[in-house]
């Protein structure tokens, strides 16, 4: 799957996010180390911090089908339109868990452009148990 359709299964999965309270609405999808795709959208709760992560969905969601690693992973995000959207520093962290070297992070600029990021240069340094 290339990296335009991966973003299109972002979008559509950003849809059904559940931001009822922050307006900001995010969907990740990602691919696994045996090809699958895997989606994930914000669900935010009143009791306040106890939301998930678009990212955190779809890695829980590539766990529950037997994935171990992160190949691509992408994350689209915005209040209405689509704006500069990064993962958090939790999701970050979820990410490293399932990566390596080789992962991509994709998303998009405010202005539609595709951003690349690696996970040292989002999380540089990072926690990581051996």
């Amino acid at each position: 799957m290339d990296d335009r359709k991966l973003i299109e299964e972002a979008k559509k999965v950003r849809d059904r996010a559940y931001a009822v309270f922050s307006g900001f609405f995010v969907g990740a999808a990602l691919l696994d180390e045996n090809d699958q795709l895997h989606v994930g959208c914000n669900v935010e709760n009143s009791s306040f911090p106890e939301g998930s992560c678009a990212e955190a969905n779809a890695i829980g969601a590539m766990v529950a089908k037997g994935g171990k690693k992160i190949v691509t992973i992408a994350v689209v995000g915005g209040k209405g339109e689509l704006e500069d959207c990064a993962p958090c520093g939790g999701c970050r962290q979820r990410i490293r868990e399932f990566s390596n070297d080789d992962t991509r992070i994709i998303a998009l600029s405010g202005s539609g452009d595709f951003v690349e990021y690696n996970i040292d240069e989002l999380l540089p340094k990072s926690f990581q148990l051996k």
